[in-house]
């Protein structure tokens, strides 16, 4: 694992209202909005809510992988090719896989297993960066 500033394992918080969490977050918690990806049906598919250094991920719950509750953590693995060879590690040692490799819509190479107690681990190449904010006129 290289050595980074950068968060290499990430909670994933899955909402029924995922713009309202975001908003609650952001104006009363005081996280900072860094990347959102929305669905075409008003939910949101992935976004990324930054704290100093680290980030938080949060998207609409989604019954069949991510339901509300259900704790979801993000970690973030070196190449594509890191994933596949994990993804098989995992299938060989009998995971429950929650989501098979997939390429996402916001550049992660990832898949998903659901460990004994249920809670979502997410193994991918994507790796929150901060965004920089919009300079002012």
């Amino acid at each position: 694992m290289g050595s980074s500033s950068l968060p290499s394992v990430t909670p994933a918080l899955h909402y029924r209202d995922a713009p309202e969490a975001i908003r609650f977050l952001t104006e009363v918690l005081g996280f900072e909005e860094n990347f959102v990806v929305p669905g075409h049906d008003g939910s949101i598919l992935h976004a990324e809510l930054r704290w100093r250094n680290g980030f938080v991920f949060v998207a609409t719950a989604r019954p069949d992988t991510s339901p509300v509750g259900c704790t979801t953590v993000c970690v973030v693995l070196e190449s594509g090719g890191a994933v596949d060879a994990h993804y098989e590690r995992a299938v060989a040692g009998g995971a429950d896989i929650a989501e098979p490799l997939t390429d996402t819509p916001f550049g992660s190479h990832q898949y998903a297993a659901r460990d004994p107690e249920g809670n979502v681990w997410v193994f991918g190449t994507y790796q929150p960066t901060p965004v920089p904010a919009a300079s002012a006129p």
